[in-house]
């Protein structure tokens, strides 16, 4: 078994998530966010939106100043013209996935239909017969949100109908029953909220009618598409990616060594094996700047982030604010190669500016480069986002220096 040590193990990891090409010098196109996708396989969506909605931030990490409308329409909208490349189901968590990976999430959804009729409480049993009226309402009005579902259920505020036993939260539950089980899935978001269409709306014939892979093809391929994209990992850091059972996943990385697919490796300082992917490269340097989200697929796995950049990180957000270390909504600041500093980031619209809550170097870094380089970021995000400027708070030791040169 070969060993690398932890700076090439660094470089394979920053080059299969896309950090080793250089970003476009034109505005990007489709074809630049489908050569994002192609590395990184998934973008998380999440609610939080202090700073920038998650699905949008990896790709201004990789690409810079994109127009953000290239993902809305590749995950919303579809025509002749500009076919729908995305769809939303749970991957390593919510998230927007190519449509043609939709079969191979087929037996998540069996098992999700599984836990929810085995469950007395769930929704599958307390308000089944909802989910007939649902699926009814969705065909007549999709893509619809659940508090327009509800209205025409006629559970809104007025007078309840005769035989509406069930309540208003039921109409969302059983949604999201019916999303995780594959019956609905997202049409189209109107801020954020999402509304629900009918598969057969919303993917492509070709992909519904593909039979559903045997649960271990499904697996292999999963974790194929994972090694994929973190180049070189441990097989929990390879499950992790699309959350995949232990069992599943250990049998299918055996598999996928005796095909040559993953190459075993130690990584000096790592204690568990990696699995190093057969098209993994390490390219001799990295270059660049980037400001990671939390929900960044580079930094998804704490604990190799960890291993890989020495950088301890944990998202705040739901710990107390006199508790916090670092701040609510913290995005670590990679520079060439290299996990060097973290900023508690808010868009106040309002103000029209980019708010630095707090500024925080890592040891033993290049302070007066590390602030230029991160000021220039900042001020590139600020234009992305459509603010005016960056305002410097007094949190943080690069709070007085990044102040000054912004």
């Amino acid at each position: 078994m070969r060993t690398i040590s932890p700076a090439v193990a660094r470089r394979i990891a920053l080059a299969a998530q896309g950090f080793g090409d250089q970003r476009p010098g034109t505005t990007p196109t489709r074809r630049h966010l489908n050569r994002v996708l192609d590395r990184v396989r998934v973008l998380q969506l999440d609610s939080v939106n202090v700073a920038v909605r998650a699905h949008y931030s990896p790709l201004f990490a990789r690409l810079g100043h994109y127009p953000t409308d290239l993902v809305d329409a590749a995950a919303w909208t579809h025509s002749a013209r500009k076919p729908r490349l995305l769809v939303e189901y749970w991957a390593h968590a919510a998230c927007l996935l190519p449509v043609a990976d939709w079969p191979l999430l087929r037996h998540r959804m069996s098992d999700y239909q599984r836990r929810y009729e085995e469950r007395a409480d769930s929704v599958a049993n307390t308000a089944g017969h909802l989910a007939d009226d649902v699926l009814a309402a969705v065909k007549d009005h999709g893509p619809i949100g659940a508090g327009a579902l509800e209205r025409e259920l006629g559970l809104g505020a007025g007078p309840r109908p005769a035989g509406g036993w069930w309540n208003r939260s039921d109409v969302k539950r059983v949604c999201e029953w019916l999303f995780a089980a594959g019956e609905l899935t997202t049409g189209t978001r109107r801020g954020f909220e999402r509304h629900y269409d009918l598969p057969e709306r919303v993917l492509p014939a070709d992909v519904l009618a593909a039979p559903e892979p045997d649960r271990a093809d499904a697996v292999r391929e999963l974790l194929t598409r994972s090694a994929s994209a973190l180049g070189v990992a441990t097989e929990p850091d390879l499950r992790d990616y699309y959350r995949l059972a232990p069992e599943d996943s250990k049998r299918a990385v055996e598999e996928l060594v005796e095909a040559g697919t993953l190459e075993p490796v130690r990584v000096r300082g790592w204690r568990d094996v990696a699995y190093r992917h057969a098209d993994g490269r390490a390219p001799r340097r990295v270059e660049g700047r980037a400001l990671l989200c939390p929900f960044d697929p580079l930094i998804w796995e704490r604990d190799r982030t960890e291993r890989l950049f020495d950088f301890h990180y944990r998202i705040e957000i739901y710990v107390p604010e006199p508790q916090r270390r670092y701040g609510y909504y913290v995005f670590p600041f990679l520079l060439d190669g290299e996990l060097v500093a973290r900023v508690d980031l808010k868009a106040d619209r309002a103000a029209g500016v980019l708010r630095v809550r707090g500024a925080f170097a890592e040891a033993g870094v290049d302070v007066a480069q590390v602030t230029v380089e991160l000021a220039a970021e900042l001020r590139a995000m600020a234009e992305w986002l459509g603010l005016s400027g960056v305002a410097v708070g007094e949190r943080g030791d690069l709070a007085a220096p990044l102040a000054a040169v912004t």
